[in-house]
């Protein structure tokens, strides 16, 4: 029995591990499609997909698109909810608890109901659906997760570090930027990315308020119905890729600090 648990184990992962593979592995091998119509069916191997990515001008358009309001929406979330963070921590003030309950309310409402109520209030005000709509949308749901991610961070600094700047004569200007900003900054930018990756590949929300403008989610949803383009397929494995790249690239260079940190100590 006990044989059987350690091999069922190995069975379970393995089949864990291909159930989740299978969506990448596939718009990996179909990005080198010779797709010609469609690309639902294989038809034989070729490089021409990535070396003519933007010869479907609207996968490129979406993607820029997308690209474009992922880095607005990300800036504007990002300063913004390193700003709030700060102040829920550092701060006392008359309803704080009910201020830190309202930003994390976005976080625990569905989309559906966040992107229409939004679609709402921009009918209702008369602002015409577009990029900035969606950068405006994505901005509001984006910043509930940077402001927990970054109170997280700054709940976790020594206020005796800043004391200390204080006392050597630092203005409060000198003591944010030299002190408190660089030991913040691994919480800032975890919450940049886990910002930009929310707002990359959302669709619910967006859908309610991009009127004519199409993002990179929108163009595959709509193509997926008669075979998404081997273009988008391009795209999303390159996205893949990059991820992957950045990821070791972090886990080496973590790797290289701990060991530089252990000779000198």
């Amino acid at each position: 029995m006990k044989g059987f648990g350690k091999y069922a184990i190995w069975v379970y992962s393995a089949m864990a591990f291909v159930f989740l593979l299978i969506p990448i592995v596939y718009t990996i091998v179909f990005s080198f499609n010779d797709a010609r119509r469609t690309n639902i069916i294989w038809r034989g191997f070729t490089f021409d997909n990535w070396l003519n990515v933007c010869e479907a001008q609207t996968v490129c358009q979406a993607f820029g698109n997308s690209v474009l309001i992922g880095v607005v929406a990300t800036v504007m979330a990002t300063t913004l909810g390193t700003m709030i963070a700060i102040a829920l921590v550092r701060y006392r003030f008359r309803f704080r608890n009910t201020t830190t309950l309202l930003i994390f309310l976005p976080m625990t409402t569905p989309e559906v109901v966040l992107g229409a109520g939004l679609a709402a209030q921009f009918l209702q005000a008369g602002v015409p659906k577009g990029l900035g709509t969606i950068i405006l949308a994505h901005t509001l749901f984006c910043l509930s997760f940077v402001v927990v991610t970054v109170r997280a961070r700054v709940a976790s600094l020594d206020p005796a570090l800043e004391e200390a700047g204080r006392d050597l004569y630092g203005n409060p200007r000198q003591v944010f930027w030299r002190i408190t900003f660089p030991m913040l900054l691994p919480g800032i930018v975890a919450a940049a990315l886990l910002s930009f990756a929310l707002s990359f590949d959302d669709f619910i929300i967006t859908n309610f308020n991009r009127g004519a403008e199409v993002t990179f989610p929108s163009f595959v949803y709509t193509a997926a119905a008669r075979g998404i383009p081997a273009e988008a397929n391009v795209i999303a494995s390159a996205v893949f890729f990059l991820a992957i790249i950045l990821v070791l690239v972090s886990q080496f260079s973590a790797a290289a600090r701990r060991r530089k940190l252990a000779k000198q100590g």
